[in-house]
This record gives C-alpha cells, sequence and structure tokens, in this order.
C-alpha cells in the first residue's frame, strides 16, 4: 500500500509516476474519498466536543440543584449524531481503504520506462548455449523417457496438472534439496511454513484484494483459507504486527513450498507441458531490511538465484523489468530467464523483487532502531531460487543427447544416484 501522506503532498507526482506503468489515477475520485473522510471526521470530532462541552455543563446544573433537562436533550441529540457520524466514518475509511488498496507501487528511480517485456533491458548473460540441430521439447522428452505422464494427470485433476514418474519425480526431489542446501550454506535459514493462509496474509502481500480470482480458496468451518502461490506469503506474514531490532536485519529465509495457481485470465498460454501449472514447487528467498539496505540486498539476493543456474550449467539472462513489466507491489524487479532451446529463446525462471515499505505497510512489519523515536517499516524482498519445474524443463532441454536420454548436471548427480536418465528406468 502506498503512503497516503505521499497522494496528499503532491498527488500529480503520484499520478506521474503510477502512468509510467500503465496505471491511470483516477485523482478526482482520490480527492472525493479523501475529503469525504476528513470532513467526517472533523464533524464527529466537533460533535465529540460539542457534547463534552455539555455534558460539563449538566454536571454543573446537577451539582448545583438546577434544572439541566434542555441540556440532557441535548447531550442525547449529539449522542445520536455521533453514533451517525461514526457510522459515516466508518464507510468513509472502508471507501477510502478500499481505493488505496488497489493502487500499484511506485517503480524506483532506476527503473527503465516502457510498456511491456519488450523493452525490458538485458543487463548480462551467462553461458553459451548448445548447438543443438533440432531440439526436442521438455514434453516429447520427458513422455518418451516415461517420466512424464500428462494423459493421466489430466484423468486425476484436469488440464494444467503433471504426474512425474520414477527419475523424473526424483529429479525434481534432486532440485528441491538442491536449491534448499545451496541457500542454507549462503546463509539463508530454511522455513517449512504452511500452505494454507488467512486472508490477511493475502492482503499482506498484496494477493488480495486485487487478484483473489488467481487464488484458489477453501473453508474451515466458515472462515476461508487460500491455497497459497508462493511462500512469499506465509514468510513475509511471519513477522506481520511485530517491530523487531533493526540490529537483526537483514533477515533472510529460504522455504520450499507446492504453489497453487489459477492462471485466470492466462488461457491458452503455455498449456502445453510443464510450464504453467496449477500446481508446482518453488524454493523462495525472502528477506527484511532497513530502507537504505533495499537496493543492495536486491543485488545480493538475485545473485543467489543466479549461483544455483551456474551450478547446473543453465544458460540464462538477467533482465530489469520496465516499469510496464513490473508486478503489482514491485518497486524494482529483475528477472531470471533460462535458455530453452526448443523454443530457442530465453524464459522466465526467477523473478526477484523489491518491494520497499509497500508490503511492510499492508502486515504492520516495523524495526527500530537503537536509541532511535520511533520504529519505521521494513522494507521486503523475494525471489524464487529456483522455480523446480521450469528448472526440470531447462535441464530436459539443455541436456538432451542425441539418442533421446538426459545428461544429469555435475551438481544432482549425488542426489540422483546416476548420471544419465533414459528411457524405461
Amino acid at each position: 500500500m502506498l503512503d497516503a501522506a505521499l497522494l496528499r503532498q503532491d498527488l500529480a507526482l503520484v499520478a506521474e509516476r503510477l502512468a509510467a506503468r500503465g496505471f491511470v489515477l483516477d485523482t478526482a475520485e482520490y480527492s472525493r474519498l479523501d475529503a469525504e473522510r476528513r470532513r467526517v471526521i472533523q464533524e464527529a470530532e466537533a460533535v465529540k466536543a460539542e457534547r463534552n462541552r455539555v455534558s460539563d455543563e449538566v454536571a454543573k446544573l446537577k451539582r448545583a440543584k438546577e434544572p439541566a433537562d434542555h441540556l440532557i436533550a441535548k447531550q442525547q441529540e449529539a449522542g445520536k449524531k455521533l453514533k451517525d457520524l461514526e457510522a459515516a466514518e466508518k464507510e468513509a475509511d472502508a471507501a477510502f481503504k478500499d481505493f488505496m488498496d488497489r493502487l500499484p507501487n511506485l517503480p524506483h528511480k532506476s527503473v527503465a520506462v516502457g510498456k511491456d517485456e519488450h523493452d525490458n533491458p538485458e543487463i548480462k548473460r551467462w553461458g553459451t548455449p548448445r548447438d543443438l540441430p533440432s531440439p526436442k521439447d521438455h514434453v516429447e522428452l520427458g513422455t518418451k523417457l516415461g517420466i512424464m505422464d500428462f494423459d493421466r494427470a489430466a484423468k486425476l485433476s484436469g488440464a494444467r496438472f503433471t504426474v512425474l514418474r520414477g527419475l523424473g519425480a526424483k529429479l525434481e526431489r534432486a532440485l528441491i534439496q538442491f536449491f534448499l542446501e545451496q541457500n542454507i550454506a549462503a546463509g539463508w535459514e530454511e522455513l517449512l511454513v504452511p500452505y494454507m493462509v488467512l486472508p490477511h496474509c493475502a492482503y499482506g502481500t498484496a494477493q488480495l484484494p486485487k487478484f483473489e480470482q488467481d487464488l484458489f480458496k477453501t473453508f474451515r468451518g466458515e472462515d476461508p483459507l487460500y491455497l497459497i502461490p508462493t511462500a512469499e506469503v506465509p514468510v513475509t506474514n511471519l513477522y506481520r504486527e511485530e517491530t523487531l531490532d533493526a540490529e537483526t536485519l537483514p533477515i533472510r529465509h529460504c522455504a520450499f513450498t507446492p504453489c497453487f495457481r489459477s492462471e485466470a485470465g492466462s488461457y491458452g498460454k503455455d498449456t502445453k507441458g510443464y510450464i504453467r501449472q496449477h500446481q508446482f514447487h518453488k524454493v523462495e528467498l525472502v528477506a527484511f531490511t532497513m530502507a537504505d539496505k533495499g537496493e543492495a540486498e536486491l543485488e545480493h539476493l538475485t545473485r543467489q538465484a543466479e549461483t544455483l543456474l551456474e551450478g547446473l550449467e543453465l544458460p540464462y539472462r538477467r533482465v530489469g523489468l520496465c516499469t510496464g513489466d513490473m508486478g503489482f507491489g514491485s518497486q524494482k524487479t529483475f528477472d531470471l530467464e533460462v535458455w530453452l532451446p526448443s523454443q530457442n529463446c530465453y524464459r522466465e525462471i526467477s523473478s526477484c523483487s523489491w518491494y520497499g515499505d509497500f508490503q511492510a505497510r499492508r502486515a504492520n512489519l516495523r524495526c527500530r532502531a537503537k536509541d532511535a523515536k520511533k520504529p519505521e517499516l521494513m522494507h521486503t524482498l523475494n525471489g524464487s531460487a529456483l522455480a523446480v519445474g521450469r528448472t526440470l524443463v531447462a535441464i530436459l532441454e539443455n541436456c538432451q543427447q542425441p539418442d533421446g536420454s538426459v545428461r544429469v548436471p555435475d551438481a544432482l548427480r549425488g542426489f540422483m544416484g546416476t548420471d544419465v536418465i533414459r528411457g524405461g528406468e
């Protein structure tokens, strides 16, 4: 959530910065909602003051044993009016909050201005893609090797689910273990978190209210619970409503979870194969830091994800998302894109974002520096390290051999117990 004070101080500037990411701020509606909210609050304060004044007068008359009926009637009238104003204030607050909840974050000044992914500047490349004359895609490879079963998964759950078999399941498990161990060795504390969260957690990381259609929802009795779309949601909310000592920052966590996404609005996009699933696995990195350390922490987090791709010998590139391609809550994002031979292009495998205090304001994540008079909002960051399914796809395609087998990267052979995946194993 944006700081409402920013809009009051310079509404035109906020509108200009939001326009850079393709969002049109309804300045007239903001001004109307803000004015109505402040009017009701001021009127309520005036009625409270009048009621208190009348109450004092009534008390004085009663002590003097003089009639106060006319003032008591005023006191009761003020009480009724105040009750109505409190209801109006609650309604005005809710309308103002709903408006603010739907505003995306302001892009950082270092973010390139652009409309979409075509305007994302490339920052670096690592590794050289193999020269494969006729590369097979992961669907053909996985099916022929007998390690991916899309048809039987559809019988179980419908489209966009996959059954991994034999060494396919083992490869997924090996990747999870590799990612976790590498991240832990680099100083990220492992967490095992719930896979369902309460609405206030989904609100804290800005999935709610705007993106509810992308979430799977269930109930415990009458209470709603949301299946997590990423470990970002429970891990970021771990310290909600808390004030941490600034000396303990940065705090860095990693967590493996299944992830659940309805993929609303993505029909026709990657519907075939293992790239865009309703259920998938991911190891997530989440960091909490001070405002002046946020940009450096983004580089640290992104670099950690890069080391995993390098450890697997997978060619990738880093791009900076332009203003028009960033996620709703991010103020700066780096995407890591892995090379996929069958598509002859790089595809996203990790998105590393710095949210500033956007999530912290929603989840009330605060820290206090030593001797500081008051606490301040923390800055939050997160990124995939890595998306397991997409990494599996990249290994199948980049490590395919002419005979249809797949070479297992050196870093995974200790987990796999083999150096090659062949059909029938």
